[in-house]
């Protein structure tokens, strides 16, 4: 039996919503900092968060991963595309899953807005999608820079937390100009839940597939291939949920 019911009008439902939802970045604000206090500061805040997040996964989320081999001889910076079902968990699987490297991550802006949260995520990898060309132009030179320092850039093209969530919900082609821009390869990470026999919440295991290259003569056709690949193999994966945690029903 489901623990809990959430009903929802469409799939762009937000059930996560911050203290400041409406926050907006300073004008100052700077998207990439390279001071040695900031380095610092970033390396330690990320390395006690990895510790945090690796004890919080086992122990909560009881997380296994599957296919992490699949990295392995992958150069330099790539994307991870992934289904976004845990408000907390959802900051660490994929620094977990991709260990020793460090992620960065595509937030939303209300997240700045979380008490204390908001102060820190920077330091944690944070980059956040903005809706201003002068911050568009920012956000992808911060990502750039951060590929060419071999970091994965994490997405979640679902935007909208669901937690527990078992398939997959629909998202655009847009969230995929990202690796078409910068000709980066792209892999999915697909979180699923499995009954657990000690425990009552579910085990979640989570699969990694890729890399994946865009395919198509334009930009528009690279964008819709891996579209359609990573939402299919994504599709595919959540198959092997096998129980509601949370049930979503639409009203």
């Amino acid at each position: 039996m489901s623990k809990k019911v959430r009903y929802y009008d469409s799939f762009t439902d937000d059930f996560e919503q911050t203290a400041n939802q409406n926050f907006k970045l300073p004008d100052n604000y700077k998207w990439v900092r390279t001071d040695i206090l900031s380095k610092a500061l970033s390396g330690i805040i990320y390395g006690l968060a990895v510790i945090f997040g690796g004890l919080y996964c086992k122990c909560f989320l009881h997380l296994k991963v599957t296919g992490k081999e699949n990295l392995k001889g992958v150069k330099g910076g790539f994307f991870i595309y992934g289904n976004h079902t845990q408000p907390v968990g959802d900051v660490f699987i994929p620094a977990l899953c991709v260990l020793p490297r460090r992620i960065y991550t595509l937030v939303s802006t209300a997240n700045y807005g979380i008490p204390f949260i908001g102060k820190i995520l920077q330091f944690l990898g944070a980059l956040p999608i903005v809706d201003n060309l002068s911050g568009i132009k920012e956000l992808n030179r911060a990502i750039e820079y951060r590929l060419n320092k071999n970091h994965p850039i994490v997405i979640y093209p679902e935007a909208h937390v669901w937690e527990y969530y078992t398939d997959i919900r629909p998202f655009p082609d847009t969230a995929f100009k990202f690796p078409v821009k910068f000709e980066k390869p792209t892999f999915a990470m697909t979180v699923t839940y499995k009954k657990s026999k000690l425990f009552k919440r579910p085990v979640m295991q989570v699969f990694l597939d890729g890399p994946f290259y865009p395919k198509g003569n334009t930009q528009k056709e690279k964008v819709k291939f891996l579209h359609e690949k990573i939402y299919g193999i994504m599709k595919n994966r959540s198959k092997n949920s096998d129980t509601n945690y949370i049930k979503y029903i639409k009203k």
